[in-house]
């Protein structure tokens, strides 16, 4: 059999990878990130089972990185693809950790003495890490990683703390760039999705309002790895968000942004209102829609259970704009479109259910596997046959193609693998 290259280590194409090398085929597995795991890994609960996140994820890298079957191409990106479906040449390019894969234990002693601090991307910036990182405590490698733009030595050539201290000897400042060719008959394309910025959108108060911030900071928020260890406290003062209003479509179904829906918002508010109340029995929350989108299995009955056992509230609304009001309390002003009238909200902490959008990098690496993009962006597919892409022997599986739930993005991960197979026998 020829070999298959899964590009993005997110859940959609860690299911594609284990689905392939389950069918014994070899599986080159390329992440841009130092770790595999994806936008998952960021979450802390999912709907509408609320189940640790981590706790269903974990098992699926761990089985990656062990299966006999699967190569991890970790902290790389793939620049270039020629050929035909079924006989294509990769080109990956390796950046360098400046650690050694092979000696690092990751046991964390160079983080500890590393004098640098720079904002955690993992923690949406709501705390900061070292120069040195470990990218999340279940990384897969387990292997730390130094931030060239920030590392003293790496910048000015001082310092070295982390090379004194690592008994392992696993610091390597000579390590460069590695170009690795591989030869492969089918690729499946899995590189997810990015949130839109809500800062262009000043009405929200983003960055403007202390007590206004995304979904996703929310999300780690309420993590107990996160930035408050699972505390929901607002970031101006660290008090508890006893109130707590949900913006939905925030860059969606807009004509000046993004004109579609992006499928996952509603439930996704649902979820972390569910949760403020499980953290707090005395938190209340206020989600703010116009329309509501809950088409999944089990997902009617989850806004049910909300709005019954959990103290959530769903208001169908237009937000116009959100005001700081006294002690860095979010203001929400909005249209109920009940009464037709307007009205507003003092709340404690407002979330913005910000657009999912595609990668920045997607459209080059479309460019670069000779694949065609959508008009939104997004890796463009036939709807007769929903993971082909517009290049025979290239798939593509989860949010790289749309807005998608994490069941979708599964079902989608094996559907492409099974396409990929074909090529590869």
């Amino acid at each position: 059999m020829k070999d298959a290259l899964v590009i993005g280590g997110g859940i959609a194409g860690i299911q594609a990878s284990l689905d392939l090398a389950d069918m014994g085929i070899q599986v080159h597995l390329v992440e841009r990130l130092p770790t595999i795991g994806g936008r998952m890994a960021q979450l802390d609960k999912t709907f509408p089972t609320n189940d640790c996140s981590t706790c269903i994820l974990s098992p699926k890298m761990n089985d990656c990185a062990r299966h006999s079957n699967i190569t991890l191409h970790t902290y790389a990106d793939v620049t270039a693809l020629e050929g035909l479906a079924g006989g294509f040449r990769a080109a990956v390019l390796k950046h360098p950790r400046y650690v050694d894969e092979s000696r690092c234990t990751g046991c964390g002693e160079c983080v500890l003495k590393c004098p640098t601090r720079v904002a955690d991307d993992f923690n949406m910036g709501l705390q900061e890490r070292k120069a040195i990182y470990l990218y999340f405590p279940q990384a897969i490698p387990q292997v730390m990683t130094i931030d060239p733009d920030h590392c003293i030595y790496l910048q000015r050539g001082k310092c070295r703390v982390c090379v004194k201290t690592c008994q392992a000897e696993a610091i390597d400042f000579e390590q460069t760039e590695q170009r690795i060719e591989l030869d492969v008959g089918a690729v499946v394309v899995a590189t997810g999705y990015d949130f839109f910025d809500p800062r262009g959108l000043t009405q929200f108060g983003y960055e403007q309002c202390a007590n206004v911030i995304t979904a996703l900071e929310y999300e780690r928020l309420l993590s107990a790895s996160g930035p408050t260890e699972g505390n929901l406290l607002r970031p101006s003062d660290g008090r508890p968000a006893k109130r707590i209003g949900f913006i939905q479509c925030v860059g969606s179904r807009d004509v000046r942004h993004q004109l579609f829906c992006s499928a996952v918002c509603c439930m996704h508010s649902s979820k972390q209102a569910v949760l403020a109340a499980e953290h707090d029995p005395e938190a209340e929350s206020y989600i703010f829609y116009t329309d509501f989108r809950a088409s999944g299995k089990g997902f009617r009955e989850y806004v049910a259970r909300a709005e019954r056992d959990y103290s959530v509230h769903y208001v169908r609304s237009r937000v116009a704009r959100i005001a700081q009001g006294e002690n860095d309390n979010p203001i929400i002003h909005y249209e109920d479109v009940e009464t037709s009238r307007p009205a507003r909200m003092t709340v404690d902490l407002a979330v913005l259910a910000t657009s999912l959008i595609p990668r920045p990098e997607t459209a080059e690496l479309a460019r670069v596997l000779g694949i065609e993009v959508d008009s939104y962006g997004f890796v463009k597919t036939n709807p007769l046959a929903p993971v082909d892409t517009t290049r025979p022997g290239i798939f593509a599986a989860g949010c790289c193609r749309g807005p998608f739930d994490i069941p979708d993005s599964v079902v989608q991960g094996s559907a492409a693998a099974a396409r990929a197979a074909r090529f590869v026998e």
